[in-house]
């Protein structure tokens, strides 16, 4: 799907994604990312579902952000509870979805300047 970018923000936005890969401002990314409005982390450790540990979230507690998307691929899978437990405890709101979804709804809080990240599996 084909998202468009809006130029009047110099946020980054999520302008596509489907089968594999994520494109933020219209570049191509196809292995796991984590997407703030001000910066791409790239080097986010887990590609797949099956790699998702508790220190790859306790890792995102310190981006100072009111809400964390996890998009977990291309089917909605919820992660153990000792998974996003590190996230909860740091008063950090998760919420799991498919990647497509997350990135719908990682676009929406942009627009409305809400301090999000999506982390976004991939693989």
């Amino acid at each position: 799907m084909k998202l468009h970018l809006d130029p009047a923000t110099a946020k980054n936005a999520i302008t596509g994604y489907g089968a594999g890969y994520v494109m933020v401002n219209r570049q191509r990314f196809e292995r796991s990312l984590v997407v703030l409005p001000d910066r791409i982390l790239t080097d986010w450790p887990p590609n797949r579902f099956d790699e998702l540990a508790p220190e790859h979230l306790a890792a995102l507690a310190g981006l100072d952000r009111e809400i964390i998307l996890l998009g977990t691929g291309a089917q909605l899978r919820f992660p153990r509870p000792e998974i996003i437990q590190p996230l909860m405890r740091s008063g950090v709101g998760v919420e799991v979805m498919d990647v497509q979804a997350a990135c719908r709804t990682y676009n929406i809080l942009l627009a409305e300047d809400r301090r999000v990240a999506a982390a976004l599996l991939i693989g």
